[in-house]
């Protein structure tokens, strides 16, 4: 197959880096051409636009930072869209509009997946990213060889919109741990506990989780950089309170993150880095969260390796 690959962004970079790796026919698309021109280095071949790349590959991936940019690029390629042609999403996005979107795709004889990756930049880097991906069965068992070079575990949710459905809840989910992180570590420092000591206690614990260890490393080494920003959080988080409003879930935390945030952003900036909210706690406390010894930024110690599909438990 040959592939295009639209968002050569944080994650966009990374996943399409791992396709050019394993050898992958792949064609670029991004605004910024320097981004275009290192793709291009490393193998791949300028898209020229989002419609040529849809006339010339079997399937086109996107990999955006909101709604409004994926169906600006898709609304570009839908001319060239027929018979045999697929749309994969693989940005964070609405399942209303995901679907409408694919639903146009659809329409016109083509495929459409939404694919959304989870497990942080440094496993996108590597491959060993998961990825959920929404689509009929055929669908997807023809791109499952893609996702499986870009990431190591893959899940099938079900129909196109499932899997933006269970990304954004799981960003839901490591947003509330990030905050309850900052708080925690917050508490201990105030209580003179060592914070390497308190790292491993909560490492080794029930109350650890993938959030603690990799973003609380960054919080302690003072870097606070896990390239995912607040107005992301805030479009994740705000897209999750939107599942709940939509099937009548009366969120009591949900709503709470988002308030929580928005004074991040008040106070850091837009596109603040979401861990600089251990900076609240710091200026009301007068406490220094960090630790000698953590990293300031993260890579995946796992060596990579083909991924496979998760099969529910039935």
């Amino acid at each position: 197959m040959k592939i295009g690959f639209i968002g050569l962004g944080n994650v966009g970079g990374k996943l399409s880096g791992s396709l050019l790796r394993n050898g992958v026919d792949l064609m670029v698309h991004d605004l910024s051409e320097d981004l275009v021109a290192k793709a291009v280095g490393n193998g791949a071949m300028a898209g020229g636009s989002p419609a040529a790349m849809m006339r010339d590959c079997d399937a086109v991936i996107t990999c955006l930072p909101s709604p409004a940019a994926s169906e600006a690029v898709l609304q570009e390629m839908l001319p060239e869209v027929g018979p045999g042609k697929i749309w994969m999403e693989m940005s964070t996005t609405d399942e209303a509009e995901v679907k409408r979107l694919g639903g146009a795709v659809i329409a016109k004889g083509g495929a459409a997946v939404d694919c959304p990756v989870s497990g942080g930049c440094h496993r996108a880097d590597t491959g060993n990213i998961s990825i959920y991906a929404g689509c009929e069965r055929p669908t997807f068992e023809r791109i499952l060889p893609l996702l499986t070079i870009m990431g190591r575990r893959v899940l099938h949710t079900g129909e196109i919109g499932s899997a933006s459905v269970l990304k954004v809840m799981t960003n839901y989910l490591a947003t509330g741990h990030l905050l309850m992180l900052c708080e925690a570590l917050s508490t201990m420092k105030a209580a003179g506990m060592d914070m390497a000591t308190t790292y491993e206690a909560i490492k080794i614990s029930s109350g650890t989780s993938f959030v603690h260890e990799t973003e609380s490393q960054l919080i302690l080494s003072g870097s606070r950089c896990v390239d995912f920003t607040m107005d992301l959080v805030l479009k994740d988080i705000g897209l999750f309170q939107e599942i709940a409003e939509r099937n009548d879930v009366p969120l009591e935390i949900s709503p709470m993150l988002i308030d929580l945030m928005r004074d991040g952003q008040a106070r850091y900036g837009e596109r603040a880095q979401s861990d600089r909210m251990i900076e609240r706690l710091e200026e009301a406390t007068g406490l220094d969260i960090t630790a000698p010894g953590f990293p300031s930024e993260l890579v995946d110690d796992e060596a990579e390796e083909r991924g496979a599909e998760v099969v529910p438990k039935i």
